[in-house]
């Protein structure tokens, strides 16, 4: 079976915690939409996650000289490491 787009993804797991808000499913289908919400919080975790790894950020260094460094990691210095 192919995964959802990541959009497609979002909008099943919004449609579900709508219906489980609602609070009238009976609880063997609630458990269901339950299981099937988890699985793709999972996969839409999963995506950003390799999405966020993909991902550099170009830092100007104080001489003006460019560099990469990879999203979600300290800078050198900033007492974040």
């Amino acid at each position: 079976m192919k995964e959802p787009t990541f959009e497609k993804a979002m909008e099943k797991l919004s449609s579900i915690v709508a219906l489980l808000e609602k609070g009238e499913l009976p609880l063997e289908e609630a458990l269901a939409r339950f299981e099937e919400g988890m699985r793709l919080s999972r996969l839409l975790n999963d995506r950003l996650d390799e999405v966020q790894k993909r991902i550099t950020l170009l830092v100007r260094e104080p001489g003006g000289a460019v560099r990469e460094e990879p999203f979600g990691e300290p800078a050198p210095g900033s007492g974040e490491e």
